[in-house]
């Protein structure tokens, strides 16, 4: 096989009209062999994440694109001088997948091949991106139900109202379980319902709200505590009755062993585009295994790179869950797609072509660049910059 030297990076701030813009960067060889990668990036922070990803790229030019594992570590040791951060993660995470991509298409073979081939025919994913935090309990009913025509099977959001703060009111949480209630009368006994609470309650909230909450037969309770004090976390799994989810708040492998010698979730959810990449997914998920824990890969990212990334490792992984799909980002997505992941009635098919299965329009990529969302905070702009995506009406990303 050819040394496969890292010729050049090219990154793109893409505006997709829905949530935030999304980070992608394009790797090629020396040979022209092209491989696509993706940042995790929050509103706001788009322009740090692609700056620090623009400095990383530098340090890998020259370097073989095979040199996946080796590289990772150089770049945390001398770039980052052994300091991990959210950034530093996420901009790794863009450059180590697109090594993939090239390294599986010169392989001629689909990503997941190469990963150890497939441990299931198809990929189940739940909705996210389909709701409107400004908006009445029953206007989000209509999406949901919109969410459920699509044929999805799952979805999941935040209910809880207001500004995200530890300690809460007594009529958000009776907002919550009207919320909770309302969908579950209107979804039915067969549709999975996966409640976001976003790190931000105390204990005492989580697990009396948790209570409340569980006669509805919630699917997951995602992040109840902030999980940066794990021991929070834990307390509430072992008070509550439903599985407990975190992880997309913790980006090192270090941090995610401390969360399951805390025996604080039934499932993690680490997101590929800001963990380190397909490589550290694979360490996760090898590390959750024996101790009977899922990973149900967080995936607030494109549906082309970040969820082709996703669904490969997904296939591949045993203790793999379910996975988190975007629908408010689609449309864009599909429109600078010259190949997407196909998903149909909730599941994503396994891509057949070598590489992740995608590829996308650069030119197409260019004419919706970066939108500035003038500092204004992430609630600020759910509210004043509405968008009809895919569901109609949707803002909230629900990230």
């Amino acid at each position: 096989m050819p040394e496969l030297k890292i010729a050049r990076v090219e990154t793109f701030l893409f505006d997709p009209g829905a949530g935030k813009n999304v980070l992608f960067c394009r790797m090629e060889t020396e040979d022209g062999l092209h491989g696509w990668g993706e940042a995790y990036v929050t509103p706001g922070k788009e322009p740090v994440i692609q700056q620090c990803l623009q400095a990383m790229a530098t340090h890998v030019i020259g370097r073989s694109a095979l040199n996946i594992r080796h590289t990772a570590q150089i770049m945390f040791e001398d770039f980052a001088i052994r300091r991990a951060s959210l950034d530093l993660l996420s901009a790794w995470s863009a450059l180590e997948i697109a090594m993939w991509d090239i390294v599986a298409k010169r392989a001629g073979l689909p990503l997941y091949n190469i990963l150890g081939g497939a441990s299931r025919e198809r990929v189940r994913v739940y909705a996210n991106g389909w709701s409107n935090g400004s908006e009445p309990i029953e206007a989000n009913i209509q999406r949901a139900l919109k969410v459920k025509e699509m044929g999805f099977t799952a979805l999941k959001w935040d209910p809880f109202p207001g500004p995200w703060r530890s300690f809460i009111h007594r009529e958000d949480e009776e907002h919550v379980v009207r919320y909770v209630r309302a969908m579950r009368e209107a979804l039915g006994p067969d549709f999975t319902l996966l409640v976001e609470v976003h790190r931000r309650l105390a204990p005492m909230h989580a697990i009396r709200i948790g209570k409340r909450i569980a006669e509805f037969d919630i699917g997951w309770y995602e992040e109840p505590c902030l999980c940066d004090n794990i021991e929070l976390v834990a307390e509430v799994r072992r008070a509550l009755p439903m599985p407990i989810v975190t992880g997309e708040a913790i980006y090192s492998k270090e941090a995610f062993a401390a969360a399951l010698a805390a025996r604080a979730a039934d499932i993690l959810n680490p997101d590929i585009c800001n963990c380190g990449g397909i490589s550290a997914m694979l360490d996760i998920a090898a590390m959750a295994q024996p101790h009977a824990v899922a990973i149900a890969p967080h995936n607030y990212n494109s549906t082309l790179v970040g969820l082709a990334a996703t669904v490969n490792l997904s296939a591949v992984i045993p203790n793999f869950w379910i996975a988190e799909f975007f629908v408010n980002l689609r449309p864009a997505c599909d429109e600078v797609a010259v190949q997407p992941i196909t998903v149909q009635d909730g599941w994503a098919e396994l891509p057949t072509v070598p590489g992740h299965g995608i590829d996308i329009d650069v030119a197409r990529l260019k004419v919706r660049p970066y939108r500035d969302m003038g500092g204004k905070g992430l609630r600020q702009y759910w509210e004043e910059f509405p968008r009809k995506d895919y569901v109609a009406g949707a803002t909230r990303t629900g990230y």
